[in-house]
């Protein structure tokens, strides 16, 4: 699970998500796109629909990835059940931050202990325990959906011509579910 606003989808949303798949040896990662997402106050249930839309169609060439809409807010709530979590460095440094969890440490703790394995994609300076960095490209890390939003339309998730595409799952090993 691989959770976000993806405001638009991007370049290096995807990649994480290509990473994520081969790095940690999954089948399948769904982008989880919340409907009051934490610290997103400029996004409405009005945007849900366009930006699963885009996903979709993402989605479409590359069998091993999906889209889900939660009600849940906490990065903890939303990956219950999964096998894995996939996040940027901020994502991480928002999960780790007590203000999200009512300001108490205690609570911060207890939902990081219910996390499943976690996979962080580098993002700018944020620290991230090394045991968790998930290989993505350097030129990556500054890609942003703000910027796209802003005119850096290079950086925006484009449909792609499915007889291009590869499956990186397309083996016979046994994955696990992300």
């Amino acid at each position: 699970m691989y959770p976000g606003s993806f405001d638009p989808l991007t370049i290096a949303h995807l990649a994480v998500a290509e990473a994520a798949v081969l790095h940690l040896g999954l089948d399948r990662v769904d982008l989880a796109i919340s409907r009051d997402a934490l610290g997103k106050s400029h996004l409405g249930e009005d945007t849900v629909g366009h930006r699963v839309a885009a996903i979709e169609r993402a989605a479409a060439p590359r069998p091993w990835l999906g889209v889900v809409v939660v009600d849940t807010r906490l990065v903890a709530d939303i990956a219950e059940g999964y096998d894995a979590v996939i996040m940027g460095a901020d994502k991480w440094a928002q999960v780790m931050d007590p203000r999200w969890y009512g300001g108490d440490p205690a609570a911060r703790d207890a939902a990081v202990a219910r996390l499943p394995r976690v996979a962080v994609a580098p993002r700018g300076d944020v620290a991230v325990p090394s045991g968790l960095l998930l290989p993505v490209p350097d030129h990556l890390a500054e890609v942003s959906a703000s910027a796209v939003r802003s005119g850096r339309r290079d950086w925006a998730a484009r449909e792609i011509d499915p007889t291009d595409s590869t499956d990186p799952t397309d083996d016979t090993t046994d994955r696990a579910r992300s």
